[in-house]
Protein backbone atom coordinates (compact mmCIF):
# COMPACT_ATOMS: atom_id res chain seq x y z
CA UNK A 1 0.00 0.00 0.00
CA UNK A 2 1.08 3.57 -0.59
CA UNK A 3 2.24 6.01 1.30
CA UNK A 4 -0.60 8.26 0.10
CA UNK A 5 -3.23 5.53 1.33
CA UNK A 6 -2.18 5.36 4.69
CA UNK A 7 -3.47 9.38 5.72
CA UNK A 8 -6.65 9.53 7.29
CA UNK A 9 -9.38 10.81 5.03
CA UNK A 10 -10.17 14.49 7.21
CA UNK A 11 -6.98 15.98 7.77
CA UNK A 12 -8.74 17.80 11.11
CA UNK A 13 -11.69 17.01 12.90
CA UNK A 14 -12.43 19.59 16.16
CA UNK A 15 -13.31 18.67 19.13
CA UNK A 16 -14.69 21.43 20.84
CA UNK A 17 -17.51 24.44 19.86
CA UNK A 18 -16.44 27.37 17.91
CA UNK A 19 -16.92 30.42 19.99
CA UNK A 20 -20.31 32.66 19.65
CA UNK A 21 -19.33 35.61 17.52
CA UNK A 22 -20.67 39.08 18.82
CA UNK A 23 -24.24 39.75 16.74
CA UNK A 24 -24.16 42.41 13.72
CA UNK A 25 -23.99 46.21 15.07
CA UNK A 26 -27.20 46.53 13.73
CA UNK A 27 -28.59 43.83 15.39
CA UNK A 28 -27.98 44.77 18.79
CA UNK A 29 -26.19 47.09 21.07
CA UNK A 30 -26.57 51.07 21.11
CA UNK A 31 -27.28 50.79 17.41
CA UNK A 32 -30.34 48.30 17.54
CA UNK A 33 -31.24 50.34 20.58
CA UNK A 34 -32.22 53.85 18.66
CA UNK A 35 -33.10 52.55 15.68
CA UNK A 36 -35.78 50.72 18.27
CA UNK A 37 -36.46 53.33 20.17
CA UNK A 38 -35.76 56.67 18.21
CA UNK A 39 -36.24 55.95 14.77
CA UNK A 40 -38.51 53.25 14.65
CA UNK A 41 -40.94 54.80 11.98
CA UNK A 42 -41.04 58.00 10.31
CA UNK A 43 -43.51 59.86 13.22
CA UNK A 44 -40.66 59.13 15.98
CA UNK A 45 -37.94 60.22 13.93
CA UNK A 46 -39.74 63.64 13.49
CA UNK A 47 -40.44 63.82 17.52
CA UNK A 48 -36.89 62.59 17.78
CA UNK A 49 -35.33 65.00 15.76
CA UNK A 50 -37.83 68.01 17.40
CA UNK A 51 -36.75 66.90 20.99
CA UNK A 52 -32.99 66.94 20.05
CA UNK A 53 -33.46 70.72 18.74
CA UNK A 54 -35.42 71.67 22.02
CA UNK A 55 -32.90 70.12 23.97
CA UNK A 56 -29.51 71.60 22.29
CA UNK A 57 -32.23 75.35 22.36
CA UNK A 58 -32.20 74.84 26.16
CA UNK A 59 -28.69 73.58 27.00
CA UNK A 60 -26.92 76.45 24.51
CA UNK A 61 -28.80 79.03 27.05
CA UNK A 62 -28.59 77.55 30.36
CA UNK A 63 -24.92 75.72 30.31
CA UNK A 64 -22.96 79.29 29.51
CA UNK A 65 -25.36 80.91 32.14
CA UNK A 66 -24.22 78.30 34.67
CA UNK A 67 -20.91 77.49 33.69
CA UNK A 68 -19.77 81.22 33.61
CA UNK A 69 -21.31 82.11 36.94
CA UNK A 70 -19.74 83.98 39.68
CA UNK A 71 -18.96 82.26 42.96
CA UNK A 72 -16.78 84.67 45.14
CA UNK A 73 -18.02 87.79 45.32
CA UNK A 74 -20.18 89.08 48.85
CA UNK A 75 -23.03 91.15 47.28
CA UNK A 76 -24.96 91.02 43.93
CA UNK A 77 -24.03 94.18 42.92
CA UNK A 78 -20.23 93.70 43.09
CA UNK A 79 -21.38 90.28 41.36
CA UNK A 80 -22.56 92.39 38.79
CA UNK A 81 -19.37 94.33 38.34
CA UNK A 82 -17.29 91.21 37.69
CA UNK A 83 -19.58 90.19 35.24
CA UNK A 84 -19.97 93.34 33.51
CA UNK A 85 -22.94 92.72 31.46
CA UNK A 86 -22.75 89.02 30.78
CA UNK A 87 -25.56 86.90 31.28
CA UNK A 88 -24.33 84.37 33.97
CA UNK A 89 -25.23 83.11 37.11
CA UNK A 90 -24.33 84.52 40.38
CA UNK A 91 -23.57 81.67 42.43
CA UNK A 92 -21.88 83.49 45.29
CA UNK A 93 -25.35 83.70 47.15
CA UNK A 94 -24.74 80.05 47.64
CA UNK A 95 -20.94 80.46 49.13
CA UNK A 96 -22.12 83.21 50.67
CA UNK A 97 -24.76 82.14 52.63
CA UNK A 98 -25.28 78.19 52.62
CA UNK A 99 -24.96 77.74 56.10
CA UNK A 100 -28.67 79.94 56.22
CA UNK A 101 -30.51 77.59 53.64
CA UNK A 102 -28.94 74.95 55.25
CA UNK A 103 -29.23 75.29 59.26
CA UNK A 104 -31.21 78.37 59.20
CA UNK A 105 -30.30 82.19 60.32
CA UNK A 106 -30.65 81.73 63.55
CA UNK A 107 -29.60 78.19 64.67
CA UNK A 108 -25.67 78.71 66.44
CA UNK A 109 -23.58 78.73 63.83
CA UNK A 110 -21.02 76.60 66.90
CA UNK A 111 -23.63 73.77 66.94
CA UNK A 112 -23.76 72.89 63.24
CA UNK A 113 -21.39 70.08 63.91
CA UNK A 114 -25.49 68.24 65.72
CA UNK A 115 -27.60 67.99 63.11
CA UNK A 116 -25.13 66.79 60.78
CA UNK A 117 -24.12 64.30 63.03
CA UNK A 118 -28.01 63.35 64.04
CA UNK A 119 -28.46 63.31 59.47
CA UNK A 120 -25.13 60.64 59.70
CA UNK A 121 -26.47 58.56 62.35
CA UNK A 122 -29.91 58.81 61.03
CA UNK A 123 -28.40 57.26 57.50
CA UNK A 124 -27.04 54.04 59.70
CA UNK A 125 -30.55 53.84 61.27
CA UNK A 126 -32.60 53.53 58.76
CA UNK A 127 -29.97 51.24 56.83
CA UNK A 128 -31.84 48.15 58.68
CA UNK A 129 -35.18 49.17 57.75
CA UNK A 130 -34.96 49.81 54.32
CA UNK A 131 -32.00 46.65 53.25
CA UNK A 132 -33.33 43.99 55.20
CA UNK A 133 -30.39 41.86 54.39
CA UNK A 134 -27.98 43.75 57.08
CA UNK A 135 -27.87 42.42 60.89
CA UNK A 136 -31.08 42.57 62.71
CA UNK A 137 -29.13 43.76 65.71
CA UNK A 138 -28.87 47.17 64.42
CA UNK A 139 -32.69 47.57 64.89
CA UNK A 140 -31.80 48.76 68.33
CA UNK A 141 -29.94 51.26 67.10
CA UNK A 142 -32.86 52.14 65.44
CA UNK A 143 -34.99 52.02 67.85
CA UNK A 144 -32.93 54.21 70.19
CA UNK A 145 -31.93 56.85 67.16
CA UNK A 146 -35.11 58.90 67.54
CA UNK A 147 -34.40 59.64 71.33
CA UNK A 148 -30.52 60.61 70.33
CA UNK A 149 -31.39 62.78 67.18
CA UNK A 150 -34.10 64.81 69.73
CA UNK A 151 -31.30 65.38 71.77
CA UNK A 152 -28.37 66.32 69.92
CA UNK A 153 -30.75 68.82 67.43
CA UNK A 154 -32.96 70.56 70.61
CA UNK A 155 -30.12 69.85 73.42
CA UNK A 156 -30.87 70.78 76.88
CA UNK A 157 -31.09 67.90 79.68
CA UNK A 158 -31.01 64.50 78.63
CA UNK A 159 -34.11 63.28 80.74
CA UNK A 160 -36.38 64.66 78.36
CA UNK A 161 -35.82 61.55 75.54
CA UNK A 162 -34.86 59.61 78.81
CA UNK A 163 -38.58 59.76 79.32
CA UNK A 164 -39.80 59.62 76.04
CA UNK A 165 -38.12 56.33 75.55
CA UNK A 166 -39.53 55.23 78.93
CA UNK A 167 -42.88 55.90 77.66
CA UNK A 168 -42.65 54.24 74.36
CA UNK A 169 -41.59 51.01 76.39
CA UNK A 170 -44.31 51.08 78.21
CA UNK A 171 -46.81 52.07 75.71
CA UNK A 172 -45.25 48.47 73.77
CA UNK A 173 -46.18 47.24 77.05
CA UNK A 174 -49.77 48.59 76.57
CA UNK A 175 -50.02 47.39 72.96
CA UNK A 176 -48.99 43.96 72.87
CA UNK A 177 -51.39 43.53 75.69
CA UNK A 178 -54.63 45.32 73.38
CA UNK A 179 -53.92 43.82 70.22
CA UNK A 180 -55.08 40.95 71.26
CA UNK A 181 -58.17 42.26 70.56
CA UNK A 182 -57.62 44.78 67.39
CA UNK A 183 -54.62 46.35 66.49
CA UNK A 184 -56.45 49.48 66.47
CA UNK A 185 -57.03 49.05 69.96
CA UNK A 186 -53.35 48.29 70.82
CA UNK A 187 -51.80 50.56 68.69
CA UNK A 188 -54.13 53.50 70.23
CA UNK A 189 -53.86 52.11 73.65
CA UNK A 190 -49.76 52.31 73.07
CA UNK A 191 -49.71 55.68 72.04
CA UNK A 192 -52.05 56.98 75.26
CA UNK A 193 -50.28 55.24 77.49
CA UNK A 194 -46.81 56.14 76.13
CA UNK A 195 -48.11 60.19 75.75
CA UNK A 196 -48.88 60.09 79.32
CA UNK A 197 -45.98 58.75 80.56
CA UNK A 198 -43.95 61.67 78.32
CA UNK A 199 -46.92 64.24 80.04
CA UNK A 200 -46.18 62.98 83.57
CA UNK A 201 -42.57 63.15 83.35
CA UNK A 202 -42.42 66.40 81.72
CA UNK A 203 -44.36 67.70 84.68
CA UNK A 204 -41.25 66.02 86.79
CA UNK A 205 -38.78 67.65 85.56
CA UNK A 206 -37.07 70.45 86.83
CA UNK A 207 -37.16 73.60 85.09
CA UNK A 208 -33.34 74.63 85.73
CA UNK A 209 -32.69 70.46 84.21
CA UNK A 210 -31.19 72.21 81.06
CA UNK A 211 -28.75 74.73 82.64
CA UNK A 212 -26.12 71.99 83.76
CA UNK A 213 -26.70 69.82 79.97
CA UNK A 214 -24.26 68.58 78.39
CA UNK A 215 -25.65 70.37 75.53
CA UNK A 216 -26.92 73.42 75.50
CA UNK A 217 -30.42 73.57 74.58
CA UNK A 218 -31.73 75.17 70.93
CA UNK A 219 -35.41 76.01 71.00
CA UNK A 220 -37.50 75.40 68.17
CA UNK A 221 -37.74 78.71 66.63
CA UNK A 222 -34.64 78.37 66.05
CA UNK A 223 -34.74 75.96 63.42
CA UNK A 224 -34.25 76.91 59.80
CA UNK A 225 -33.36 76.05 56.64
CA UNK A 226 -33.32 72.11 54.44
CA UNK A 227 -32.41 70.92 57.97
CA UNK A 228 -36.19 71.95 58.92
CA UNK A 229 -37.56 70.26 55.80
CA UNK A 230 -35.47 67.23 56.65
CA UNK A 231 -36.76 67.00 60.16
CA UNK A 232 -40.25 67.46 59.06
CA UNK A 233 -40.21 64.89 56.36
CA UNK A 234 -38.54 62.42 57.96
CA UNK A 235 -40.32 62.37 61.11
CA UNK A 236 -43.86 62.64 59.96
CA UNK A 237 -43.49 59.89 57.34
CA UNK A 238 -42.58 58.08 60.35
CA UNK A 239 -45.42 58.56 62.15
CA UNK A 240 -47.95 58.64 59.35
CA UNK A 241 -47.09 55.11 58.25
CA UNK A 242 -47.83 53.41 61.61
CA UNK A 243 -50.46 55.21 62.06
CA UNK A 244 -52.14 55.14 58.38
CA UNK A 245 -51.85 51.17 59.05
CA UNK A 246 -53.79 51.36 62.38
CA UNK A 247 -56.43 54.21 60.57
CA UNK A 248 -56.99 51.38 57.31
CA UNK A 249 -57.29 48.67 60.04
CA UNK A 250 -59.71 50.56 62.26
CA UNK A 251 -61.92 51.41 58.95
CA UNK A 252 -62.01 48.00 58.41
CA UNK A 253 -62.76 47.00 62.37
CA UNK A 254 -66.36 45.00 63.46
CA UNK A 255 -66.71 47.92 66.41
CA UNK A 256 -68.69 50.07 65.34
CA UNK A 257 -66.92 53.01 67.19
CA UNK A 258 -64.25 52.12 65.93
CA UNK A 259 -65.03 51.78 62.51
CA UNK A 260 -66.86 55.13 62.67
CA UNK A 261 -64.27 57.16 64.18
CA UNK A 262 -61.69 56.20 61.45
CA UNK A 263 -64.28 57.06 59.04
CA UNK A 264 -64.84 60.15 60.11
CA UNK A 265 -61.14 60.89 60.56
CA UNK A 266 -59.92 60.34 57.96
CA UNK A 267 -62.60 61.95 55.77
CA UNK A 268 -62.44 65.09 57.68
CA UNK A 269 -58.69 65.11 56.97
CA UNK A 270 -58.18 64.41 53.17
CA UNK A 271 -61.36 67.15 53.16
CA UNK A 272 -59.02 69.80 54.24
CA UNK A 273 -56.52 71.47 52.68
CA UNK A 274 -53.08 70.79 54.20
CA UNK A 275 -52.10 74.53 54.82
CA UNK A 276 -55.78 75.02 56.80
CA UNK A 277 -54.47 72.68 59.09
CA UNK A 278 -50.69 74.56 59.29
CA UNK A 279 -52.99 77.51 60.39
CA UNK A 280 -54.81 75.50 62.66
CA UNK A 281 -51.40 74.31 64.24
CA UNK A 282 -50.03 77.78 64.59
CA UNK A 283 -53.28 79.72 65.73
CA UNK A 284 -55.87 76.85 67.54
CA UNK A 285 -53.85 73.99 68.69
CA UNK A 286 -52.33 75.60 71.64
CA UNK A 287 -56.14 75.70 72.67
CA UNK A 288 -56.34 72.24 73.12
CA UNK A 289 -54.00 71.58 75.51
CA UNK A 290 -53.64 72.15 79.42
CA UNK A 291 -53.48 76.01 79.92
CA UNK A 292 -49.84 75.61 81.26
CA UNK A 293 -48.97 73.79 78.79
CA UNK A 294 -46.17 75.50 76.45
CA UNK A 295 -45.79 73.09 73.01
CA UNK A 296 -44.16 74.76 70.77
CA UNK A 297 -44.86 75.55 67.00
CA UNK A 298 -42.49 72.25 65.50
CA UNK A 299 -44.54 69.63 67.58
CA UNK A 300 -48.19 71.17 66.76
CA UNK A 301 -46.91 71.38 62.84
CA UNK A 302 -45.16 67.58 63.27
CA UNK A 303 -49.04 66.75 64.68
CA UNK A 304 -50.61 68.04 61.98
CA UNK A 305 -48.75 67.30 59.08
CA UNK A 306 -48.72 63.36 60.63
CA UNK A 307 -52.50 63.61 60.56
CA UNK A 308 -53.14 64.82 57.04
CA UNK A 309 -50.42 62.46 55.62
CA UNK A 310 -51.65 59.29 58.04
CA UNK A 311 -55.08 59.86 56.52
CA UNK A 312 -53.89 59.17 52.62
CA UNK A 313 -51.29 56.61 53.84
CA UNK A 314 -54.68 54.85 55.34
CA UNK A 315 -56.43 54.63 52.13
CA UNK A 316 -53.89 53.41 50.21
CA UNK A 317 -53.42 50.59 52.88
CA UNK A 318 -56.98 49.68 52.87
CA UNK A 319 -56.81 49.84 48.70
CA UNK A 320 -53.85 47.17 49.41
CA UNK A 321 -56.01 45.05 52.34
CA UNK A 322 -58.95 45.02 49.59
CA UNK A 323 -56.65 43.91 46.90
CA UNK A 324 -55.87 40.57 48.84
CA UNK A 325 -57.90 37.76 48.18
CA UNK A 326 -59.67 36.44 50.87
CA UNK A 327 -58.94 33.28 51.26
CA UNK A 328 -55.61 34.50 52.89
CA UNK A 329 -57.71 35.55 55.86
CA UNK A 330 -59.12 32.10 56.25
CA UNK A 331 -56.38 30.36 55.61
CA UNK A 332 -54.88 32.28 59.09
CA UNK A 333 -58.12 30.79 60.40
CA UNK A 334 -57.51 27.51 59.36
CA UNK A 335 -53.77 27.85 61.03
CA UNK A 336 -55.65 28.72 64.68
CA UNK A 337 -53.90 32.08 64.44
CA UNK A 338 -55.28 35.24 66.32
CA UNK A 339 -56.26 38.54 64.98
CA UNK A 340 -52.76 40.12 65.92
CA UNK A 341 -50.86 36.99 64.20
CA UNK A 342 -52.96 36.68 61.47
CA UNK A 343 -52.10 40.58 60.83
CA UNK A 344 -48.57 40.41 61.72
CA UNK A 345 -47.26 37.79 59.86
CA UNK A 346 -50.26 36.87 56.76
CA UNK A 347 -52.15 40.19 55.88
CA UNK A 348 -50.11 42.99 56.43
CA UNK A 349 -46.82 41.99 54.84
CA UNK A 350 -48.74 41.00 51.45
CA UNK A 351 -51.32 44.38 51.33
CA UNK A 352 -47.79 46.78 52.12
CA UNK A 353 -46.20 44.96 49.25
CA UNK A 354 -49.00 45.79 47.01
CA UNK A 355 -49.67 49.59 48.60
CA UNK A 356 -45.76 50.32 48.41
CA UNK A 357 -45.98 52.79 44.93
CA UNK A 358 -48.84 54.83 47.13
CA UNK A 359 -47.10 54.92 49.98
CA UNK A 360 -43.82 56.34 48.18
CA UNK A 361 -46.06 58.48 46.47
CA UNK A 362 -47.48 60.03 49.90
CA UNK A 363 -44.14 60.64 51.37
CA UNK A 364 -42.75 62.01 47.97
CA UNK A 365 -45.69 64.74 48.43
CA UNK A 366 -45.06 65.25 51.91
CA UNK A 367 -41.91 65.71 51.51
CA UNK A 368 -42.23 68.44 48.87
CA UNK A 369 -45.34 70.07 50.78
CA UNK A 370 -43.42 70.78 54.21
CA UNK A 371 -42.44 73.99 51.98
CA UNK A 372 -45.72 75.06 53.08
CA UNK A 373 -44.42 75.82 56.73
CA UNK A 374 -43.07 79.08 55.20
CA UNK A 375 -46.99 80.72 55.26
CA UNK A 376 -46.75 80.63 58.86
CA UNK A 377 -43.12 81.85 59.51
CA UNK A 378 -41.17 78.89 59.57
CA UNK A 379 -38.18 79.53 57.81
CA UNK A 380 -37.47 76.39 55.94
CA UNK A 381 -35.27 76.46 52.85
CA UNK A 382 -37.85 78.53 50.87
CA UNK A 383 -38.91 80.25 53.94
CA UNK A 384 -35.59 81.57 54.07
CA UNK A 385 -35.37 82.18 50.62
CA UNK A 386 -38.19 84.36 50.15
CA UNK A 387 -37.92 85.97 53.50
CA UNK A 388 -34.28 86.75 55.04
CA UNK A 389 -32.03 86.33 51.84
CA UNK A 390 -34.28 88.52 49.70
CA UNK A 391 -35.05 91.21 52.10
CA UNK A 392 -31.61 91.53 52.92
CA UNK A 393 -29.71 94.34 50.46
CA UNK A 394 -26.66 92.35 49.75
CA UNK A 395 -28.69 89.85 47.75
CA UNK A 396 -32.20 91.47 46.84
CA UNK A 397 -32.51 90.38 43.05
CA UNK A 398 -31.46 87.30 42.97
CA UNK A 399 -33.81 84.83 42.35
CA UNK A 400 -33.06 81.49 39.99
CA UNK A 401 -29.78 80.69 41.59
CA UNK A 402 -31.41 80.17 44.95
CA UNK A 403 -34.51 78.60 43.80
CA UNK A 404 -32.32 76.00 41.81
CA UNK A 405 -30.29 75.20 44.29
CA UNK A 406 -33.65 74.08 46.62
CA UNK A 407 -34.99 72.64 43.61
CA UNK A 408 -31.63 70.17 43.22
CA UNK A 409 -32.04 69.45 47.05
CA UNK A 410 -36.01 68.42 46.90
CA UNK A 411 -35.10 66.51 43.89
CA UNK A 412 -31.88 64.51 45.19
CA UNK A 413 -34.26 63.11 48.28
CA UNK A 414 -36.99 62.61 46.01
CA UNK A 415 -35.16 60.62 43.39
CA UNK A 416 -33.65 58.39 45.91
CA UNK A 417 -37.05 57.83 47.51
CA UNK A 418 -38.34 56.74 44.17
CA UNK A 419 -35.37 55.04 42.96
CA UNK A 420 -35.01 52.87 46.65
CA UNK A 421 -38.95 52.05 46.33
CA UNK A 422 -38.45 50.87 42.67
CA UNK A 423 -35.57 48.47 43.93
CA UNK A 424 -38.00 47.29 46.78
CA UNK A 425 -40.72 46.63 44.64
CA UNK A 426 -38.42 44.50 42.69
CA UNK A 427 -36.72 42.91 45.14
CA UNK A 428 -40.09 41.82 47.20
CA UNK A 429 -41.15 41.19 43.58
CA UNK A 430 -45.14 43.04 43.94
CA UNK A 431 -46.33 41.40 40.61
CA UNK A 432 -45.69 37.98 42.38
CA UNK A 433 -44.25 36.62 39.83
Amino acid sequence: MSENNNKPAVAFVRDTPIPASAPPSNAAGPIRWVQDNLFSSWGNAFLTIVSLYVVYVVLSSVLPWMLGGVWNTSSLAECRDVLNGRSAACFSVLSERWNQLMFGFIYPSEFYWRPTLAFFLMLIAAAPVLFFDLPRKMLIFTGLFPFIAFWLIWGGTILSPLLALVGCLLGYMAYSKLVTRTFAAGFFGGIAVATLVWWIGGLLIPENASENAMLPAVASRDLGGFMLNMMLGVTCVSLSVPLGIALALGRQSDLPVVKGICVIFIEFIRGVPLITLLFVASVMLAYLFPPDATVDLFLRVVIMITMFSAAYIAEVIRGGLAALPKGQKEAADSLGLDYAQAIRLIILPQALKISIPGIVNVAVGLFKDTTLVSVISMFDVVGMIRGPLLASTEWNGVYWELFLFAAILFFIVCYSISQYSQWLERRLATDHR
